[in-house]
């Protein structure tokens, strides 16, 4: 594997270039040393190239003496030589060339000095070849004693710079409603079609440097991912730097981190992809598991990077029981990504249309749980929070369940990354309110998508399916009529169900959900009303 990249800033090295001159390097960093004599022209041919702070041209070999005859014609001047200029004297391109067949006796005495000179190279060159040895040696002492902190879920660190050098390039495909965030165990079948069909998504890391070692250890009870200092011939970027990148209310983690703990961004941890970006699983030393959302371009492009750690701030703020956890953020090389707490059961989405296994656990009574959770996070959202916020993409992909199938809502806070159409792609999808035609999304809009996925808790069907006769594609153009005919409503219910309900739960939850799919905004209820109907509906069933 070819070196493209070397950091020797600060390190009081000594001798010339000419050792580096040959390596296909494409950045190198070389200021605060003291290096010395010519700089080779191939160096100087380094797009990032740095080398201030040495005392370049004091080893320059002397020329022959004033009195010294002057050198015939056919001694050219070397081209290895750089024709640098030194304060008082020739330039380098008017000393005698080295290793040529000499045909006068008056070049003997030159022929000594660049004998010297080439010793004196030879010399510096063991010295620096010296240095590096003792640095390899402190980088591999280094490993080994990462390795006992980190109880081997890196492995060697050889392979897993390899492994981070080649980025996946893998196919996932965004079907007109399927799920922003696949979290489910079970749900490997779901993530292969996710795999083997549609456009081509890759990881831009092209700004990375691979020489970043991972995290060590730290005697507080960090996680592993918190950046600490590291060395300053391992990391480009200073620590004024990473602390700018920082929010203080939660984590801040590095790219080379987030690569070792999703595998590089493997497709074997993909989770899913949504309107903002590509969700992956990420697994920690000692065995926590989180949720990595990369966020993509067109979400992320018109925000600064300032803009972007407010907004970190204002969701690592949002603390309740049905909001999905901020753990952390990355801002790095260019990156933008988020850290959350990881749902081992997928989404609501999933349970009621794709994991059997789930859709079995979910009776009449855990569904209205479900929904009263779900306006819980909400209520929290437009009534609590302040300055309120509108969620603008609530949808059954983006309610979360986690080991106890208890709600946690993603997304929350995020509304300022929806692209310019995240409106109409939510109309397309069957959650989009009708003013949304006129450019308007209100808290209101809010509790119009709610209504709807109280309706698919209700029937079990998708809020858009393509499939089903034209009249019925959406749910709630098919649903509406139905829900104040009493034989209609009892045939609407989710056959899955098999009957075990209780009827005049069932004219409650048809209520409730009518007034949320009021066509004008004005009609429906707050959120806080929609809870105080949930809560006393399910205490009279208890």
């Amino acid at each position: 594997m070819s070196l493209h990249c070397r950091h020797l800033q600060n390190n009081r090295l000594t001798g010339t270039l000419d050792v580096l001159k040959d390596l296909p390097l494409r950045a190198l960093n070389i200021e605060n040393n003291l290096f010395s004599g010519p700089i080779p022209e191939k160096l100087l041919s380094i797009p990032d190239f740095r080398r201030e702070g040495n005392p370049f041209n004091t080893t320059i070999i002397p020329s022959p003496p004033a009195s010294s005859p002057s050198l015939p014609p056919s001694i050219a001047p070397s081209p290895h030589i750089a024709p640098t200029k030194r304060a008082n004297g020739p330039s380098a391109s008017q000393l005698p060339q080295f290793g040529r067949e000499v045909h006068n006796s008056t070049t003997k005495s030159v022929s000594w000095i660049a004998i010297a000179g080439l010793l004196a190279v030879v010399l510096l060159a063991l010295g620096l070849c010296a240095l590096m040895f003792k640095c390899c040696k402190r980088r591999k002492l280094k490993e080994k004693t990462m390795k006992k902190y980190e109880m081997g879920a890196f492995g060697a660190l050889g392979h897993k710079q390899d492994q981070s050098l080649s980025m996946p390039h893998y196919q996932v495909d965004r079907e007109s409603n399927e799920i922003s965030l696949r979290q489910s165990v079970g749900g490997s079948k779901r993530k292969t079609a996710l795999l083997n069909q549609g456009k081509d998504h890759s990881i831009d890391m092209t700004n990375l440097d691979y020489t970043q070692l991972p995290p060590r250890a730290h005697p507080l009870p960090l996680l592993p991912a918190e950046r600490v200092a590291s060395d300053p011939i391992v990391s480009p970027l200073s620590s004024s730097q990473h602390a700018s990148n920082r929010v203080d209310s939660v984590k801040f983690f590095t790219i080379a981190s987030l690569q070792q703990y999703t595998k590089s961004f493997s497709p074997e941890n993909l989770i899913g992809e949504g309107t903002l970006g590509t969700v992956y699983k990420a697994e920690l030393p000692g065995g926590k598991v989180l949720t990595v959302k990369k966020l993509n371009t067109t979400a992320s492009r018109h925000l600064s990077d300032q803009k972007f750690l407010e907004l970190v701030s204002t969701i690592s703020k949002l603390q309740h029981a049905n909001i999905v956890k901020l753990v952390g953020h990355c801002l790095e090389h260019g990156q933008r990504l988020l850290v959350y707490d990881y749902c081992r059961n997928g989404t609501l989405y999933e349970a009621l249309h794709l994991d059997v296994e789930i859709n079995k656990k979910l009776s009449w009574n855990a569904r209205m749980h479900l929904a009263l959770q779900a306006a819980r996070a909400l209520e929290y959202l437009h009534e609590t929070c302040q300055p309120p916020i509108v969620h603008q993409n609530f949808k059954s992909a983006n309610i979360l369940l986690d080991d106890k199938l208890a709600v946690r809502v993603s997304d929350s806070g995020l509304a300022p990354l929806l692209p310019s159409d995240s409106m109409t792609q939510l109309q397309g999808h069957g959650y989009g309110a009708p003013e949304l035609e006129l450019g308007s999304y209100t808290y209101q809009s809010d509790v119009y998508s709610f209504g709807i996925v109280m309706l698919e808790l209700l029937t079990g069907r998708k809020s858009y399916e393509r499939s089903r006769p034209r009249g019925e594609q959406y749910l709630v153009r098919w649903a509406n009529s139905r829900l104040h005919d009493i034989d209609a409503l009892s045939r609407m219910v989710d056959p899955s169900l098999n009957g075990a309900y209780p009827s005049k739960s069932l004219s409650r939850l048809a209520d409730i959900i009518s007034l949320c799919i009021q066509r004008e905004p004005e009609f429906r209820p707050p959120m806080s009303e929609i809870v105080q109907n949930l809560l006393h509906m399910i205490q009279r069933d208890s």
